[in-house]
């Protein structure tokens, strides 16, 4: 049996992996698949790779790309979800912003450095009009850490996917102003190159389990009700989550790598771009 190490967010886009270690898919092709959730996101994510306490990772796509070209020895495998993510701008319920144009020299809470939230605050900015360089951050490492920081005003707002964070907005804890989604398919499977080179007949089973489990997701009956009671979202919400979601079966496209690349660039957030084949593998 082959131990693999598996790290992702603890959100509804990876319920099919959980899906799949429960029923044994992993095991009945001799992969003790272990997974760990890792609710401080792609910034912490990539510390784990690069450290080796994780082989794979269900990661954002900026996030990994900027990590590899910045010296990262991990490469993407696949694609994993093929539509935008939908990053919600959230402020305290109480607090005094009332429209995006408040926010420009606010303080944006990010769970670390080259995490989603705060790569995203960059994409935000341009996409307002702002000048990037004059952002200000606060870390606040996980989901909770954000609800205590907008509480306090350490920092002013957060960034984090939409519907994730709609059960906090229906509770009256934040306030959504507006959502900023990804110009890019938002996850991918990435696996560190030491882990590659001894494992590729292994990765190649991996994906096709998760890649029959991700075709069936949709079709499950009740599926949409099973989301709603894990993650303590509203059934219309999940419903919605779903029809907005589309799982991949296939390699990143060198397009979707170019730009990702042009923006992290544009936005002074990597010093140079790879070729593609510097940042993907097929396997």
């Amino acid at each position: 049996m082959k131990t693999v190490k598996i790290v992702g967010v603890p959100e509804h886009f990876n319920f099919p992996w959980l899906m799949a270690i429960e029923e044994g898919a992993f095991k009945t092709r001799g992969i003790n698949l272990v997974w760990t959730d890792v609710p401080e996101g792609t910034g912490k994510m990539c510390t784990m790779l690069e450290e080796g306490q994780a082989d794979l990772a269900i990661i954002l796509t900026e996030g990994i790309v900027k990590s590899i070209i910045e010296g990262n020895p991990v490469k993407i495998i696949q694609e994993y979800i093929a539509t935008p993510l939908q990053w919600g701008i959230h402020v305290a319920a109480d607090s005094e912003f009332q429209n995006m144009a408040d926010l420009q020299n606010a303080t944006v809470a990010i769970s670390r450095f080259g995490s989603g939230s705060h790569l995203m605050s960059f994409v935000n900015a341009r996409n307002q009009g702002w000048e990037t360089s004059s952002l200000k951050f606060e870390i606040i490492h996980t989901l909770d850490g954000a609800i205590e920081a907008l509480k306090s005003g350490t920092a002013d707002y957060f960034m984090w996917e939409h519907f994730t964070t709609k059960p906090i907005v229906d509770a009256g804890i934040f306030r959504r102003l507006e959502d900023c989604p990804t110009p890019w398919p938002c996850f991918v499977i990435a696996a560190t190159e030491s882990f590659l080179l001894k494992n590729k007949e292994v990765l190649r089973h991996i994906l096709e389990v998760i890649n029959l489990y991700t075709t069936e997701f949709k079709l499950i009956p009740s599926i949409d009700r099973t989301l709603s009671n894990k993650y303590g979202q509203q059934l219309e919400d999940v419903r919605e989550w779903l029809s907005l979601t589309q799982w991949s079966q296939s390699q990143l496209s060198a397009k979707a790598i170019e730009n990702v690349q042009d923006y992290l660039y544009k936005l002074d957030l990597i010093s140079h771009k790879l070729e593609t084949d510097k940042l993907i593998t097929n396997l």
